[in-house]
C-alpha cells in the first residue's frame, strides 16, 4: 500500500458541525443576497454557533436515500464503515435546508408569491425524499417588521404561507434587510441550530432502534458501524460527552470482533480511526492523562496485531501514523493552553513514530528485495477512495471469510504492494518525524535527546545521499559531544562525517574530520588511525584518498571521479583551519614566561606542541601572532631541518622566541591572538591555526584535572625530565612596564593635618642610578580615585608664604625639578590645605628619563616611583558660646537694650599645641557696651584639652524681628611649631541667633559690693517705664529675717511714658555671709501678663554681708 494510505481521512481529523444548506441565494448577481451570504460565513468568531454553511441550488440532486432495512435476519454486512459516510453527512446530506425567498407582507403579487415559494419549497421536499432533514423559509425583506401581534395583515399572511407550504410556524422567519443585517442573522443561526440539533437527535434515535434485530453471532460488524454512527452523530450534535462514551463502547466492540489476516487491517484501521476521536474529545474536555492513557491502552492492544508476515511494513506504517497523530493531538492542545512537561511532552511520540518509520524502512528492504516488476493486473492500483469500506483490500472487498477467496489474487496483490513499498521515500518521513520531534525536545529543554535525534537526522540524510545536509546536522551536534566529552559517540559521528566528506569530496571537511578522528578524543584502533592518517597525508600530497570503508559502493565511484577534479584544480591549495573549536591531533600550548616584563629585559615565549597520530608528523612553518604586529617577525620558525621541524607521537617539542619591546609600549599589554602551523609544501598547505595561546574544545577540561592531580601526585612530577603536558599552563598576555626605578622618595611631615592649615609635606628625593637623571618631574597631590568631595575640598600649593584660595588645584602635575645627577639629593615642601576633616591619601609620584642597553640596542628609558601617604585632618578646636546675663546666669532670650554677656570658649582638640594670634567679632545687630572690643586672647598658646575663654559686653538694640543674627566670632592661629613667618590661619565661626523680647518695666538696683553686720546699707531702685503709656506700678518690699530696712513698704505710684522713678531704701543687715536681700513684689495693672518674677530678674537677689568689726583700744595694743 502507498504511502499516502495510512495518513487519517479529513472528513476523520476536523471538528463535526452541523451541516446546513441555503438555497435561493444568488451570491453572484444579487447584492442584497451577497450581503447575507457573507453575514453567515464571514468573520465567524468562536462564540456563534457551530454550523457549517453551503449554498445550494433550490433543484439541487442530495444523495439518494436507500431502502430501509425492515429486518438483519438474512443480511451480512460487507464491513464495518463506509468511506464516504462521514463525508455525506458533513457535507452533502443537510441537517436543516433554508429556503430564501423577497417577499414582503404588503407585496401587491402575494397570492402569486405565495405558490411560487410553495413549489419552491416542495421542489427541495421532493429532492430530500425519504430523509429526515427539516426544512425552513426565510422571507427577505425590505422593511423593518412591527412587534409580534402588532401587524395584523402580517400574522394573516403568515399563517396562509406555512398552510400553503406545509410549514410550522417555528420553520418560517423573517429577514429585514436593514443596518442591523448581522444580528438578524445571528437569531437567525440559532434558531437553525436548534433544528439542526432536532434533526441530529432523531437520526441517533433512528440508528438505536436498529440495535433489537441484530445478533452477535453475524451481525457483529453492525454493533460497531451503529456505536461509532451514533457517536458521530452526537459529535454533530455538540454532545461531545455523549459521543465519547460512544466511542469509548464502539472501541471495545471493535476489539471483540474475531481477527483473522484478511480483516486484521480493517480492525486496526477502524480501531485507530475509534482511537483518534477519544484522545481528541479527551484533550478538547481537558483531561489529558485520560488521552495519554487511552492511546497507552490502543497501542498495547494493537502493536502485536501484524497481519500478513509478507506485509509486516504496514503494521509498522500503521503504528508510526499512530504516535504521529496523537503527537500532533497533544501539540494542538499545547497550542490551546495545555501544559507539558519535560518528561511527557509531544516530542515523545514523533520520536517513537520516527522509529517505527525506521523499522517500516527495515522491514521493506528485507520484504521488497526481490526483482520483480509490476505485476499485468495491479490491484493496487486504485487508491483508496476507490474502497467501499475502510481498511479493505482493493481486490477483495466486502469479503469477511478467514481464507482469502482467490489465492493467487492475493499473491499478486501482495508482490503489487511490495513493489509499490519500494518507491515509498522512508527517509523523508523519518526526516520529517525527527525534526518533528527535536523542535519539541528544543522547546521543552531537553538537550542531550535534541542532539540524539540530530544525529539520527543526519544519518537518514547520509542513508538518502544528501551528504551536505547530513554534515550540517552532524557538525552542530558534535559541538556539544565535544563539550560534554561523550567521546566514543563524537567517534562515531565524526566516522559518519567523514564518509559524507569523503563522497562529496570536500576538502575541507575531510581534513578537519582526519584531524580530529587522529586525536587524543578519538576512540578508534590504531589500525584504523594509521589508514586515517595516511589518506590525510595523500591529500596534503595532493593526491587522491583511498575510500572509507562502509561507504555506498554506487557512490565511491562517483566520489572519486569529483576528487580527481578536485585535485586537478588549478589555483591555490592553502586551506586555514581554524582549531579551536575541535580537539585535533597536534596540540598547542604557547605562553609569555612571565606576566610581565620590564622594558630593559627581553620578552621569552615559549610554544610547546604534541602530536597524538600514530606516526611521526613534520611541520614547514611555526608562527606566533601578537596584538602588535610589529612583534611578529621575531616569532617565526622556518627550517629545512627535519628533525628540528617533526614531531614524535606522545612527545613535547618545546621552541622558545624572543625580542625586545618598544620603549613606547610601557603601560600596554602584549596578547597573543594566535598560533599557526603549516602542514604540506608542494602539493596542498593546510595552516593549523589556534586561537590565542592555542588549546581546543578539551584544553579547560585537562587543564582543571590537571591542577587536581598535580595536588596529589606533585613530587611525581617533579622526578620527571620530560614537562607533563596537561600540567603545562598557558599565558597568552604580558604586561610591558616601565624599568625598576634605582631612585629613594621620602616623605616628612607631622600628622595629622588640621582643618584649613597650610599643612606642609617634605620630599626628599635622592638618585641611586649610576648615571644622570634627566627631566626629573614631580606630580603630588590628592591621589585620583578616591571620594569627588575630597577633590574639591583639598588644595595643593608651592607657596607656603600664603594661604592659598580655593582655586588651587587637588593635584599639582609635572613639577619640573631638572637632573639629578648619581647620589645628588633634592627636597622640595609641598603644602596641603584641606577644608573638610577626615583621611586622605596622597600621591607623590616622582619620573624621569635614563638611558640604558638591552641586548646591544641603545634605549631611553622612563622610570616612575610612587609614593603614597594616609593623612587624616582633624578640627583644631571647638568653638562654643553662651549669652548671659550680668548676673552671669544663661540666658534663653535676650531683652531689647538690655547689657548681657556673650561668652566663647575654645577647646583644643589638636594633638599639636595651637598658638592663638588674636579674636575679634563682627556684629550685625548688636552694640558693644563697653567703649572698643579687644581681643583678650593675644598671644596665647593652647596644649592638648586645654580651653581659653573671651567675654564680651552687648547689648541689642531694637528690632523688627523677633529673632536676629548675632554675627561672627573671628580666630586667627597657627601651629607654635610653625615658623614665625608663616601665614595665620583664620577661622570664623557664625555665632547663633537669639530670640528678642521686650519689657514695659526695666528695674535695676544700685547697691554696694558688699555690706557689713549692724551697719546700714542704702539701696536704690531705679524704675524705667518703656512703654508709650503711663504706667501705674504697686511695690511691695518682703520681710526678711535677715534684713531690717526702712522706706516705703507699699508704695503705688505712677510712671510716665520713657522717664524713670527711683526708689531708695535703707538696709540694716543682722546677719553675715551671703544673704537673700528682700523681694521688691513689682505689679503693673495695665499689664496683666507681666508678671513680677519677669521683673524681679533684673534686681540682685543676694549680697555678701560681713562680720562686725571690733574696735581696737589702748589697753589691747599694749597687752599685744
Amino acid at each position: 500500500m502507498a504511502g499516502s494510505q495510512w495518513e487519517l481521512p479529513p472528513e476523520l481529523c476536523c471538528r463535526p458541525m452541523a451541516f446546513v444548506a441555503l438555497t435561493g441565494l444568488d451570491v453572484v448577481y444579487n447584492a442584497v443576497h451577497r450581503a447575507i451570504w457573507d453575514a453567515f460565513c464571514a468573520n465567524r468568531r468562536a462564540d456563534r454557533v457551530p454550523i457549517s454553511f453551503k449554498v445550494l441550488p433550490g433543484d439541487h440532486e442530495y444523495p439518494k436515500c436507500r431502502t430501509k432495512r425492515t429486518s438483519y435476519e438474512w443480511y451480512i454486512p460487507k464491513g464495518i464503515l463506509k468511506t464516504g459516510w462521514m463525508n455525506k453527512h458533513l457535507n452533502l446530506v443537510p441537517a436543516l435546508v433554508v429556503l430564501f425567498y423577497e417577499l414582503d407582507w404588503d407585496d401587491t403579487q402575494w397570492k402569486e408569491k405565495q405558490s411560487e415559494c410553495a413549489t419552491k419549497v416542495e421542489i427541495v421536499r421532493t429532492s430530500l425524499q425519504g430523509r429526515n432533514t427539516k426544512v425552513a423559509v426565510v422571507l427577505i425583506q425590505k422593511k423593518t417588521p412591527l412587534p409580534p401581534g402588532e401587524d395584523l395583515v402580517a400574522s394573516e399572511r403568515a399563517a396562509a404561507l406555512c398552510n400553503a407550504c406545509d410549514l410550522s410556524g417555528k420553520s418560517l422567519f423573517v429577514l429585514p434587510h436593514t443596518d442591523h443585517l448581522v444580528g438578524y442573522i445571528i437569531r437567525l443561526e440559532n434558531a437553525f441550530y436548534e433544528h439542526a440539533q432536532t434533526y441530529y437527535y432523531t437520526e441517533i434515535r433512528r440508528v438505536k432502534s436498529h440495535k433489537e434485530f441484530l445478533n452477535k453471532t453475524t451481525h457483529q460488524l453492525l454493533f460497531v458501524r451503529h456505536q461509532f454512527k451514533i457517536a458521530f452523530f452526537s459529535e454533530l450534535k455538540q454532545d461531545t460527552q455523549n459521543a465519547l462514551k460512544y466511542y469509548r463502547t464502539a472501541y471495545s466492540l471493535v476489539h471483540e470482533l474475531r481477527a483473522h489476516e484478511t480483516n486484521m487491517l480493517e480492525i486496526k484501521t477502524m480501531a485507530g480511526f475509534i482511537n483518534y476521536k477519544i484522545c481528541r474529545l479527551c484533550f478538547q474536555h481537558n483531561t489529558p492523562l485520560d488521552a495519554i492513557a487511552q492511546f497507552r491502552k490502543h497501542i498495547d492492544l494493537c502493536k502485536k496485531k501484524i497481519g500478513s508476515a509478507e506485509l509486516a511494513f504496514e503494521h509498522a506504517a500503521w503504528m508510526s501514523k499512530q504516535f504521529q497523530s496523537f503527537g500532533e493531538l497533544f501539540d494542538e492542545a499545547i497550542k490551546l493552553g495545555l501544559t507539558a512537561i519535560q518528561t511527557q511532552n509531544p516530542g515523545f511520540y514523533y520520536q517513537q513514530a520516527a522509529c517505527y518509520s525506521q523499522d517500516r524502512k527495515q522491514q521493506a528492504l528485507q520484504l521488497c528485495q526481490g526483482g520483480a516488476s509490476h505485476p499485468s493486473t495491479e490491484p493496487s492500483d486504485t487508491q483508496s477512495g476507490g474502497l467501499d469500506f475502510y481498511g479493505q483490500r482493493l481486490w477483495r472487498q466486502g469479503h469477511q471469510s478467514i481464507d482469502p477467496p482467490d489465492a493467487e489474487k492475493e499473491k499478486t496483490g501482495i508482490l503489487a504492494l511490495q513493489i509499490k513499498e519500494r518507491d515509498v521515500p522512508h527517509s523523508e518521513l523519518i526526516i520529517a518525524l525527527l525534526s518533528n520531534a527535536v523542535a519539541q525536545f528544543k522547546k521543552y529543554k531537553c538537550p542531550r535527546m535534541k542532539s540524539h535525534l540530530m544525529v539520527q537526522m543526519g544519518e537518514e540524510y547520509y542513508h538518502a545521499k544528501d551528504y551536505t545536509k547530513a554534515l550540517k546536522l552532524l557538525d552542530y551536534v558534535m559541538c556539544d559531544y565535544r563539550t560534554e566529552r561523550w567521546w566514543g559517540l563524537l567517534t562515531a559521528i565524526l566516522t559518519t562525517a567523514l564518509r559524507c566528506a569523503y563522497l562529496m569530496a570536500s576538502v575541507k571537511d575531510y581534513i578537519i574530520y582526519c584531524m580530529e578522528l587522529l586525536g587524543r578524543a578519538s576512540t578508534l584502533k590504531e589500525e584504523q588511525k594509521s589508514r586515517i592518517e595516511k589518506n590525510l597525508i595523500r591529500v596534503l600530497m595532493n593526491e587522491v584518498p583511498d575510500a572509507e570503508p562502509e561507504c555506498d559502493s554506487s557512490s565511491i565511484s562517483t566520489a572519486r571521479s569529483l576528487w580527481s577534479d578536485r585535485m586537478s584544480l588549478a589555483g591555490s591549495k592553502e586551506l586555514t583551519i581554524e582549531v579551536q573549536d575541535y580537539i585535533p591531533f597536534i596540540q598547542c600550548k604557547a605562553r609569555f614566561q612571565s606576566p610581565s616584563f620590564h622594558v630593559d629585559q627581553p620578552i621569552q615565549l615559549q610554544v610547546f606542541l604534541r602530536a597524538d597520530c600514530p606516526h611521526p608528523v613534520s611541520f614547514n612553518k611555526l608562527a606566533v601572532s601578537l596584538s602588535n604586529q610589529e612583534y611578529n617577525q621575531w616569532c617565526v620558525m622556518e627550517s629545512s631541518d627535519q628533525r628540528n621541524m617533526s614531531l614524535l607521537p606522545g612527545k613535547t617539542k618545546l621552541y622558545n622566541f624572543s625580542f625586545v619591546a618598544k620603549t613606547e609600549d610601557v603601560g600596554k599589554k602584549i596578547e597573543m591572538t594566535g598560533v599557526e602551523l603549516m602542514l604540506g609544501s608542494e602539493g596542498r598547505c593546510v595552516f593549523v591555526s589556534w586561537r590565542g595561546a592555542g588549546g581546543d574544545a578539551a584544553s579547560a577540561h585537562e587543564a582543571l584535572q590537571a591542577g587536581r592531580s598535580s595536588r596529589q601526585w606533585g613530587r611525581c612530577m617533579e622526578a620527571r625530565q620530560e614537562p607533563d603536558w596537561d600540567s603545562l599552563s598557558m599565558q597568552h598576555s604580558t604586561m610591558i612596564i616601565s624599568r625598576v626605578p634605582k631612585i629613594s622618595v621620602q616623605l616628612g611631615h607631622q600628622p595629622p593635618a588640621l582643618n584649613n592649615e597650610m599643612y606642609c609635606i617634605n620630599v626628599t628625593i635622592q638618585s641611586q642610578e649610576q648615571g644622570i637623571a634627566t627631566d626629573v618631574k614631580l606630580t603630588a597631590g590628592l591621589k585620583p580615585g578616591q571620594d569627588a568631595n575630597l577633590s574639591q575640598t583639598t588644595h595643593v600649593t608651592l607657596d607656603g608664604s600664603k594661604v592659598c584660595d580655593d582655586a588651587a588645584p587637588a593635584l599639582l602635575p609635572d613639577v619640573p625639578l631638572g637632573d639629578l645627577k648619581p647620589g645628588e639629593k633634592l627636597e622640595k615642601c609641598v603644602y596641603v590645605k584641606c577644608v573638610s576633616t577626615g583621611p586622605r591619601v596622597f600621591l607623590f609620584h616622582v619620573a624621569y628619563s635614563i638611558d640604558t642597553t638591552v641586548e646591544g640596542r641603545q634605549i631611553v628609558c622612563k622610570c616612575h616611583k610612587d609614593e603614597t601617604v594616609t593623612i587624616e585632618t582633624v578640627v583644631p578646636f571647638e568653638v562654643s558660646v553662651k549669652f548671659l546675663s550680668t548676673k552671669f546666669e544663661p540666658l534663653d532670650r535676650l531683652v531689647v537694650d538690655i547689657p548681657f554677656l556673650l561668652m566663647t570658649d575654645i577647646l583644643s582638640s589638636s594633638p599639636w599645641p595651637l598658638l592663638l594670634d588674636s579674636s575679634s567679632l563682627q556684629l550685625l545687630t548688636m552694640t558693644s557696651n563697653t567703649p572698643q572690643l579687644q581681643s583678650q586672647l593675644q598671644e596665647v598658646v593652647l596644649q592638648t584639652g586645654e580651653c581659653a575663654s573671651e567675654c564680651f559686653c552687648l547689648r541689642c538694640p531694637s528690632q523688627g524681628n523677633s529673632t536676629v543674627a548675632t554675627g561672627q566670632y573671628l580666630i586667627s592661629w597657627r601651629r607654635q611649631s610653625s615658623s614665625a613667618d608663616s601665614p595665620l590661619i583664620q577661622t570664623t565661626v557664625t555665632l547663633p541667633h537669639v530670640i528678642l523680647e521686650s519689657v514695659p518695666l526695666y528695674i535695676h538696683a544700685e547697691l554696694p559690693s558688699f555690706g557689713r553686720v549692724r551697719e546700714s546699707l542704702s539701696v536704690r531702685y531705679h524704675i524705667e517705664n518703656r512703654t508709650a503709656l503711663v504706667q501705674e506700678v504697686e511695690m511691695a518690699v518682703e520681710p526678711s529675717d535677715a534684713f531690717m530696712f526702712s522706706g516705703l513698704k507699699q508704695v503705688r505710684l505712677r510712671i510716665l511714658p520713657g522717664s524713670e522713678q527711683q526708689m531708695l531704701y535703707n538696709y540694716y543687715p543682722l546677719m553675715a555671709g551671703y544673704q537673700t536681700l528682700p523681694q521688691l513684689n513689682i505689679s503693673l495693672p495695665r499689664c496683666p501678663t507681666t508678671n513680677t518674677h519677669t521683673l524681679r530678674r533684673f534686681l540682685p537677689q543676694r549680697i555678701f554681708v560681713k562680720p562686725q568689726g571690733r574696735q581696737l583700744d589702748d589697753a589691747s595694743i599694749a597687752a599685744a
